[in-house]
């Protein structure tokens, strides 16, 4: 009886073999590696040493082990059982949900010997401490019932989950290892431990640079950059390993403009594009063999680049790498980032804007600021997620997404981050918006929504944040949308730029935002919405002004704000619907009809919901009061007491 289930079970190997052979898995060139019982990587090994499903100690290990090194923290197992009653035991869904079970270690040893899904689950387990597993049950041997089970258990997670595609369908066959990724990928769990290991990486490159490469501030992202777009040659790929420190660096630079080449921007614009990375590739200690780095610094960077950041980037599209690298690094720039102007979004706040953009498939947004292009970015994400033919996904990309950025190191971020995407490389203008041509050219672009960060003030009136709200919406067709995230002084203080702004469009809403949304700079901001080159008193409508203090993010020591209840999606569902429907909640929002010389913002007009406040939001207010007023105090005397001496 033993030898006839061997041999069934034999079969349905041979099954799966055949259906992973069919889609391309054995393939020599695809950087697939499928193993059956045992794994030459070493951390599997290490990790499936003490796995056997026996209890005995030794190596247990799946029928398939699949791992590809385009994805190397992903491995897929199979676990295959010859009769379809032994598919899986009757507490899976008390494992799916975390749930411990009361058996003895001789049970459990059973359990997961018998069952395909309960074995499968087991060495995800074990494998999860350092990989996101995939992990398949299949029992039966093809001829009659097959069951086919997949799951994922995400590194570092507590218990597995079906794995099933964006619509939510359970996958019930085998499929090729990239839609494998793909579902897996975008799973929330995923997608976090991702990012924070992407954050931690950046951490340890900023030392690394620090220490090793002598880089300045503005060099290390360009570094990153640059190296991301070398990474896109495959030859670059193959060879740089076996390149001298100086050949490298040679390599690096002709090959950054190889690429550069390729893609569809006009000469001039490729020129302006290529210039910022030309100091880097004369810069001397980049080209060192040191006794650390026998192969140089370069080197090092493109491999640990190419092995943490080129597989992140190669998924999600719609992530500003290089604008998130770049916020990393100016957390350990000396001085003050607010007086240089440099203020870069939050990405759930630029994701926020293209949601209450509401931008389509058929929308052309315009930033008139664009720095790295973390808005056209999270626009282009879901403009492309709405498209639903290739035709409608290539106009995106060359008609959809328009950006002008002054500084060439910022543009050349840009574009970079637009060239890592094959994605609206060609409206991508180095210059001023204020210059007469680049805003001819822009808005004969015909743009329907602006996004906006602008440089935040530096005392020159000329440049003024409102100043740059209005050129954007001068910018824009007729009734399109423009929003920008400004400090709240723009909504508050007089300003002759708030009277031309209502004189050549409606302000529609002004969203309060929390006070430390920009941490570690301490500028609080609102954001505005406009409907362009429409006047505010043609359209006689109230504005509405939400308050929206509550992001879900809050300040980590070494992380700084993060999203660590994941209750954002939640919030910006909420906050979107309100502002679409302009819903009216007391402690919330407020609609109201203003001029210029009013306040732009909620907290004047809202309000107060007294149902909500307890005992000791109000002991905690009149404490506040009370420290205030000493202090206040203290300071008057300070200045009674002073001297005149204006030279103090």
């Amino acid at each position: 009886m033993a030898a006839k289930i061997v041999k069934n079970e034999r079969t349905t190997e041979n099954v799966v073999r055949d259906a992973l052979r069919e889609l391309g898995y054995y393939e020599s060139d695809n950087n697939i590696q499928v193993d059956e019982q045992k794994s030459n990587i070493e951390p599997i090994k290490r990790l499936l040493r003490v796995a056997s499903k026996s209890g005995r100690g030794g190596i247990g290990s799946p029928e398939f082990i699949i791992t590809n090194t385009d994805n190397p923290d992903f491995v897929v197992i199979i676990e295959c059982k010859s009769s379809p009653g032994d598919h899986q035991g009757a507490n899976i869904t008390d494992i799916l949900a975390g749930v411990e079970l009361n058996e003895t270690p001789d049970q459990y040893r059973k359990r997961v010997q018998r069952y395909a899904v309960d074995g499968a689950i087991h060495y995800a387990a074990r494998l999860s401490k350092e990989y996101n597993v995939i992990a398949i049950g299949i029992s039966g041997d093809f001829t009659s019932t097959v069951s086919i089970s997949t799951f994922l258990h995400a590194k570092g997670s507590g218990s597995p989950k079906a794995l099933t595609t964006k619509d939510e369908v359970q996958l019930t066959s085998i499929i090729p290892w990239a839609d494998y990724i793909q579902h897996a990928t975008f799973d929330p769990s995923v997608q976090r431990m991702r990012f924070e290991e992407l954050m931690a990486f950046s951490r340890d490159l900023h030392d690394f640079m620090r220490d090793h490469a002598k880089l300045t501030e503005s060099e290390k992202p360009l570094v990153v950059s640059g190296t991301l777009i070398a990474l896109r040659n495959k030859a670059f790929v193959a060879s740089f390993d076996i390149l001298t420190p100086e050949e490298l660096q040679k390599e690096w630079m002709r090959v950054i403009k190889e690429e550069i080449k390729k893609a569809e921007i006009p000469k001039g614009k490729k020129d302006n594009m290529a210039q910022p990375y030309s100091s880097i590739a004369v810069h001397p200690e980049l080209g060192k063999a040191t006794k650390s780095y026998p192969k140089g610094v370069l080197h090092e960077l493109i491999k640990r680049l190419n092995e943490k950041v080129w597989p992140f980037l190669s998924i999600y599209h719609d992530f500003d790498v290089v604008g998130q690298f770049y916020g990393e690094f100016l957390k350990y720039t000396g001085g003050d980032k607010k007086a240089l102007g440099i203020v870069l979004t939050p990405r759930h706040v630029t994701e926020l804007f293209a949601h209450l953009a509401n931008v389509q498939k058929d929308s052309r947004v315009l930033d008139i600021c664009a720095g790295t292009g973390g808005f056209l970015i999270s626009a282009m994400h879901l403009m492309m997620r709405r498209a639903t033919t290739e035709q409608e996904r290539e106009a995106i990309k060359e008609t959809g997404l328009v950006g002008v950025e002054q500084q060439p190191n910022m543009f050349a971020l840009a574009a970079s981050n637009m060239i890592l995407r094959g994605d609206g490389k060609a409206n991508l203008h180095q210059g001023s918006c204020f210059d007469d041509a680049i805003a001819k050219e822009v808005r004969s672009r015909k743009c329907t929504v602006g996004m906006l960060n602008p440089p935040f003030s530096q005392g020159d009136a000329d440049l003024h944040e409102l100043i740059f709200v209005k050129k954007m919406l001068d910018c824009l067709d007729k009734g399109g949308t423009g929003l920008a995230i400004v400090p709240m002084s723009c909504a508050i203080s007089p300003h002759p730029a708030r009277a031309e702004l209502l004189k050549h469009h409606t302000l529609e809403a002004v969203m309060s935002m929390p006070e430390d949304l920009f941490y570690p700079v301490g500028t609080v901001t609102c954001i505005m919405v406009f409907t362009a080159k429409v006047p505010h008193s043609v359209s006689n409508k109230k504005s509405w002004f939400g308050y929206w203090k509550n992001d879900g993010f809050m300040k980590t020591k070494h992380l700084g704000r993060v999203d660590l209840r994941h209750s954002w999606d939640a919030i910006r569902d909420r906050w979107v619907e309100s502002f679409r429907n302009r819903e009216v909640h007391p402690g919330e929002s407020v609609s109201q009809q203003v001029t210029s010389d009013d306040e732009w913002c909620a907290e004047a007009y809202m309000e107060t919901d007294y149902s909500s406040i307890t005992r000791s939001d109000f002991e905690r207010v009149v404490r506040n009061y009370a420290i205030f007023k000493m202090l206040g105090a203290s300071d008057e005397a300070k200045v009674k007491g002073g001297s005149n001496d204006s030279s103090k």
